[in-house]
């Protein structure tokens, strides 16, 4: 008996509560001198109701790791002293978030700075004796008179808070930040030191409107006069500048800003002194995450369909050498050695660099060695269009072709979102318990999706939900043609993006027998008056409803609702800007209307994701139960 309970563990999945249980780690950075590792952890604190993020170190060389950080309140951002005898992290254990010191080894972290509003980004200078940081001022007194007077409200695109640029000396006792560029010229995103220490250069935008990205552009700060001086202004967004390491030259990403921002982001290079900047490794068809500038050559990341990417690129040449696989690469002062996140699961790996033989540093893999999961494949087929569409499909341990199964298709955000085969923990959709009850999970990589080219991300400009929608369905035939799909038993859903194309799919087709439509768009003049993200729907329609309401009513699911027939789950945050919440209210009062069986969940207190433990698992089991009812039970 106790051999067959044994058994029996082995082939559960994960329940829900045990996948919000499971631990991923992210940002890898290994040290300066290349023998420490730092990452981070993120568990679930139930009696906290959040997910907790601490640091953990290894050593390089014999794989030893601890935990470093205790604290009952994430510890995020870990980042090396130049000497690698320190590491900064983010934390707002004693309220508002700060920088924090302490050593690889241990010991009580201090604070090292006392800011009046939330630390955002921070970078060490070169000699290690400072530490640059984001933050915005604190609320002046006219804004403490006038809301001590009126009381609280906002003046739409005029009360914004812009992020300054600070500078905090690295000592004992309590240091003093100095203020280095003001609010009122820009919002800081982004900034690099220069490898001499003298200049920082950084990625700023007119204030943080997301509408306003477009403004985003390069300057140089001077540390000893304070002076600010623009260094690229162009259409395009520049961000996440690099200096080279002999300081003569920057990199940078310009992505591309309305009417175009679906192309492809550009690896430039401008002279540090400015100048005209100059593209490279132009036959890179994906966007580009810049990961270092070494005295040997420019390393990046990027998507190439379902696997993560890293590339040495010769600045000179623009020639491009592929080392591996993987992702959030963090190179040693010398660039001799890296660290980096790859596998399935996810694991931290380190390695030298010219050589690439990677060791593995961590053991993810031991928390999903109870479980029997669903197997994982890419596998493609031909849209309507004549596209061609890869999805990862996940099947049961034990399938038998000749089988027909239930199908749920689980449709990713975006549209630029991408899903991959990766052993994950599951969120918002319970997908090892879908396959464990029988049934196949088909998530599609439709057109617009990042990984496939410039080409295919602009398939669904002017086709948004209709051109998905032939992605998904096409798909579906496909299965069934296999003969491995049962036709009366299949359902659909997604979250933001994904819930767009299920909200178009319970609207326009009859092909589903459920669908749960998660922060989804129902109407594109609701979405486009009420979202924070106004250009994404200029630029995807090429029109403003007021130019163009037809092109406005072929892509909302809402102008299909009289053909609507299937039982329609709707979950939406009560606070979301991206897509606000009359989304959700217009398409369930539509289908109340239309006499089809739905259910509308309003998360308090959420915006447009749902990050708390307890709401995410009432977010998965309303998903399994909606799908157990129409997909399982026969109903």
């Amino acid at each position: 008996m106790g051999l067959l309970v044994a058994a029996l563990l082995v082939a559960q999945a994960p329940t829900i509560q045990q996948s919000l249980e499971l631990k991923t780690i992210a940002v890898p950075q290994i040290s300066p001198d290349g023998r420490w590792i730092a990452w981070t952890e993120t568990s679930t604190d139930w009696d906290q109701n959040a997910y907790l993020t601490q640091v953990w170190v290894a050593q390089r060389q014999t794989g030893e790791r601890w935990q470093l950080t205790q604290a009952k309140k994430s510890s995020t951002a870990p980042a090396w002293s130049p000497d690698s005898k320190l590491i900064a992290f983010g934390s707002d254990r004693d309220g508002k978030r700060q920088i924090y010191l302490i050593a690889p080894a241990g010991g009580e972290a201090r604070a090292i700075t006392a800011s009046e509003t939330p630390v955002g980004d921070f970078r060490w200078s070169p000699d290690g004796k400072s530490i640059a940081y984001t933050a915005p001022e604190a609320e002046s007194k006219a804004k403490k008179d006038r809301k001590e007077k009126y009381g609280e409200f906002e003046v739409v695109e005029n009360d914004y808070t812009n992020a300054a640029l600070w500078i905090v000396p690295v000592t004992d006792g309590n240091p003093k930040a100095d203020q280095l560029t003001k609010p009122a010229d820009f919002h800081v995103l982004g900034f690099d030191w220069s490898p001499d220490g003298s200049r920082i250069v950084i990625s700023a935008a007119k204030d943080p409107d997301l509408s306003h990205r477009d403004t985003t552009d390069l300057y140089v700060a001077t540390i000893s006069d304070k002076s600010v001086k623009p260094l690229v202004a162009s259409p395009g967004v520049e961000n996440a500048p690099k200096w080279s390491s002999d300081g003569r030259e920057i990199a940078y990403v310009r992505a591309a800003s309305e009417p175009d921002s679906y192309l492809n982001s550009r690896l430039m290079v401008v002279p540090a002194t400015g100048g005209t900047p100059r593209r490279i490794a132009e036959k890179l068809d994906e966007n580009p995450t810049l990961a270092a500038w070494c005295a040997e050559g420019i390393y990046v990341t990027h998507l190439a369909r379902t696997a993560n990417v890293m590339q040495h690129i010769d600045p000179a040449s623009g020639r491009m050498n592929r080392l591996g696989t993987g992702t959030g690469a963090s190179f040693s002062k010398d660039c001799s050695t890296m660290a980096f996140l790859a596998g399935s699961p996810v694991e931290v790996w380190a390695t030298d660099v010219k050589r690439f033989t990677p060791r593995q540093l961590t053991d993810q893999r031991a928390q999903w060695k109870d479980f029997q999961i669903a197997t994982r494949e890419v596998i493609d087929w031909k849209s309507e269009d004549g596209a061609r569409i890869e999805g990862i499909l996940y099947k049961p341990h034990n399938f038998d072709p000749k089988k027909k199964y239930p199908l749920l298709v689980v449709i990713h955000g975006g549209p630029t979102g991408i899903d991959t085969p990766t052993i994950a923990p599951d969120r918002y959709y319970p997908i090892e318990q879908f396959v464990a009850k029988g049934a196949l999970v088909l998530r599609p990589n439709y057109r617009g999706s990042t990984g496939y080219g410039e080409k295919f991300r602009s398939l669904n400009v002017r086709n948004l939900g209709v051109g998905d929608a032939w992605d998904v369905l096409s798909g579906v035939d496909s299965l069934i043609a296999k003969g491995h799909v049962d036709k009366d038993r299949i359902g659909a859903m997604g979250w933001s993006q994904g819930g767009y194309i299920s909200a178009f799919l319970t609207c326009s087709s009859d092909r589903f027998k459920a669908v749960s439509v998660g922060a989804g768009i129902s109407d594109w003049m609701t979405y486009y008056v009420n979202t924070d993200i106004h250009p994404f729907t200029r630029t995807y329609l090429k029109a403003t409803p007021w130019d163009d309401p037809e092109i406005y009513r072929k892509t909302s699911p809402i102008s299909y609702v009289k053909a609507a027939k299937t039982p329609t789950l709707i979950q939406h945050g009560e606070l979301d800007k991206r897509v606000p919440p009359p989304n959700a209210f217009e398409l369930y009062q539509a289908l109340k209307d239309r006499g089809v069986e739905s259910r509308l969940v309003i998360y308090k207190g959420f915006g447009h994701g749902i990050d708390k433990p307890k709401q995410m698992r009432h977010v998965m089991e309303e998903n399994e139960a909606w799908f157990e009812k129409y997909i399982f039970s026969g109903h």
